[in-house]
């Protein structure tokens, strides 16, 4: 199959989309962190229930828990996330030489940690408080950074993968191990009892909302492109 130019601007009507997308999402998730700011009754009501539910699960099926954990701690930790990136971000510079698109991805990658610890500094939300508790977890809750991690490195491959048109098998995988990653870690920081519902929400927008900008600016640039090397 041909694929396009390394590092060749996408179609307008693609750079639009991501912009209009990063419009909707970034109202979508302004008014999310306001509500946990102002600590919203009903939202907050919301919160408590799911986590006494899945707290109690979590406590009743060992097992369950303990596989959880291992997704969580290793699968789908934010370091395996990034290792992910820089992996990918090495193989464009020795495979493509596509170093606008390397540097790209990792700054991206680090732009949407800096933001993600920037908010949870700021919004200082506690993390739910169980006298039998199953895990435990580092820094503040808002929002969760192993959903944010999970969506930024997820949604920017996916992309990545659709830029250089890959075959349509690999890409329907991809899809697949994506969806189950970004949702199953949401899930995982539930049932383990060291997230809020809203903390994994305000990840998956933040998250995409960092991918949606990503695309946008990656669509405008100018510059002349990349070459595949002679083989």
């Amino acid at each position: 199959m041909h694929s396009p130019p390394v590092d060749a601007p996408p179609r307008p009507e693609a750079q639009r989309t991501a912009v209009r997308s990063a419009g909707v999402l970034a109202l979508c998730s302004v008014l999310l962190l306001t509500l946990v700011a102002v600590r919203w009754h009903p939202l907050m009501s919301v919160d408590g229930d799911i986590a006494r539910t899945t707290h109690r699960w979590a406590v009743d099926e060992d097992g369950v828990t303990h596989a959880f954990r291992i997704l969580t701690d290793w699968v789908w930790d934010p370091w395996t996330m990034r290792l992910l990136c820089a992996v990918v971000a090495v193989w464009l510079l020795w495979r493509r030489s596509a170093w606008w698109t390397a540097a790209w991805l990792a700054v991206t990658c680090a732009v949407g940690t800096i933001l993600q610890q920037s908010l949870k500094a700021a919004v200082d939300r506690q993390r739910p408080v169980w006298p039998d508790p199953v895990d435990s977890a580092h820094f503040a809750a808002y929002p969760s950074g192993h959903a944010m991690t999970a969506t930024v490195v997820c949604g920017l491959l996916l992309w990545l993968l659709h830029h250089y048109g890959a075959p349509r098998v690999l890409f329907r995988t991809a899809l697949a191990v994506s969806a189950v990653s970004v949702l199953g870690v949401g899930l995982t920081r539930i049932w383990l009892g060291v997230h809020w519902t809203s903390d994994v929400v305000g990840g998956w927008l933040l998250g995409a909302l960092v991918v949606a900008l990503a695309v946008a600016v990656h669509g405008h640039r100018n510059a002349p492109v990349d070459r595949e090397p002679d083989s």
